[in-house]
């Protein structure tokens, strides 16, 4: 199956599509290809690029609090794909929790502040999407609860890596003084970067 799709991907290749694509070895090619695409994974990759959060890590917090359920409402009143409390969908300016790309833009936004709040360090993030913040200051980390204690070896199992990054891509090009300029606007180092060659 993966060499079929590779043949695909070559024709493509050829007519200039996936140019980025060349530099991987052929496993490389057919891990991404054969990766089966997620539900909402446009809106997930959309909003996780624009917070430069990873990816991998949001469908994961979707999957272990919703399953994928638009509809999911918990015992405790948390509501859709990424349980949403009520005050948590107020405070990111959600109007409707169980429009998707809403949730999970709050969802995010909130994921953010936390990976702030906690330096990055994943565990603790993780505790308090679950638990919330005041049951980390109650327990000075992460609460004893069994619900949260497997909640983050599930979110884990997906995303195994201890720190959460959300570094800034900076872009650098030279303006026309001759200035070295840094920056985080894209548009700007497109710009000028044609400028510059």
């Amino acid at each position: 199956m993966c060499k079929k799709k590779v043949l695909h991907l070559s024709l493509l290749k050829g007519i200039g599509f996936f140019m980025v694509v060349i530099f991987l070895t052929t496993n490389g090619i057919c891990d991404i290809i054969s990766s089966s695409k997620k539900p909402y994974d446009d809106i997930v990759l959309s909003v996780a690029q624009e917070h430069r959060v990873p990816p991998e890590l949001v469908h994961s917090i979707i999957k272990a609090e919703s399953a994928y359920d638009t509809w999911a409402i918990s015992s405790k009143g948390a509501m859709g794909l990424m349980q949403l409390m009520p005050l948590t969908a107020t405070q990111y300016k959600v109007m409707n929790v169980f429009d998707p790309r809403q949730n999970i833009q709050g969802g995010v936004k909130y994921l953010v502040d936390l990976i702030k709040l906690y330096d990055g360090d994943t565990q603790h993030v993780l505790a308090a999407y679950n638990a919330g913040q005041e049951a980390i200051k109650k327990y000075g980390g992460i609460p004893p609860y069994r619900e949260t204690k497997n909640y983050i070896k599930k979110v884990m199992a997906a995303y195994p890596k201890s720190k959460i990054s959300t570094r800034t891509k900076i872009y650098a090009f030279y303006d026309e003084n001759g200035r070295y300029i840094l920056t985080d606007n894209k548009a700007l180092w497109e710009k000028n970067k044609k400028k510059s060659n």
